[in-house]
């Protein structure tokens, strides 16, 4: 069987490194076909290249961190996850990340549900081939850091959607209120509803953007 494996991180020594650990796993039973990308704009060359020629890509391997495709709004590898789902919904999905920010893992999981979410940290040469082996098998895989960000979440009854965090997010970005309706689909007084219910939340209502934002890092919201 035929398997073709879409690989994305800017640090090619990084992707060299995945082929070579998947090459010599279980997998090698397949005919594996490996497609590269350093970054969000070859990465949606190939991804097109696929969808012309009408053929699956099967597994992605995605770094969220990656340099951006900015003519088309294609950020991150979050962005392009969500191109995938769209061209290729068979095809399962892996993010590895170094960033476990409960706010940011939450909205991840909420907008993509990978089949794979991985913290780098958390992963080792021979543990990375069991997992993807594992997702290809129809599993879904979280490391222990993102699990645990997860459970931070959870614990401070934290009672928001993706909006609201979204709001959050882009404020600690330096994103000014007036501002984020360009960013989130909602009307300025809904979005001041929102943002008033976050400052509720963490600041009991007490408080300016700058406290907001110091009050969500050091409870690891972002």
């Amino acid at each position: 069987m035929n398997l073709n494996i879409l690989i994305v991180d800017d640090h090619p020594m990084t992707v060299d490194s995945y082929i070579n650990l998947l090459s010599n796993s279980e997998l090698n039973k397949h005919n594996l076909h490996f497609i590269k990308g350093y970054n969000c704009q070859e990465a949606y060359n190939k991804i097109n290249m696929y969808v012309k020629q009408n053929t699956p890509i099967h597994f992605a391997l995605l770094d969220i961190s990656i340099p951006a495709y900015k003519e088309l709004n294609i950020n991150n590898g979050v962005d392009l996850a969500q191109l995938i789902r769209k061209k290729f919904n068979m095809c399962k999905v892996v993010l590895l990340t170094m960033h476990s920010e409960a706010l940011t893992v939450d909205k991840i999981i909420k907008q993509i549900n990978p089949e794979g979410f991985i913290s780098k940290s958390d992963i080792n040469f021979e543990l990375f081939p069991v997992i993807c082996q594992k997702v290809l098998n129809g599993d879904y895989f979280k490391s222990p850091t993102i699990i645990e960000s997860q459970r931070e979440l959870f614990k401070k009854n934290i009672n928001w959607d993706d909006h609201d965090s979204q709001i959050l997010i882009l404020i600690s970005e330096g994103v000014k209120t007036v501002n984020l309706p360009n960013y989130i689909p909602l009307s300025m007084s809904a979005i001041e509803k929102r943002k008033a219910n976050i400052k509720d939340q963490l600041l009991e209502g007490r408080g300016g953007d700058k406290d907001l934002i110091d009050k969500a890092r050091k409870l690891g919201l972002i």
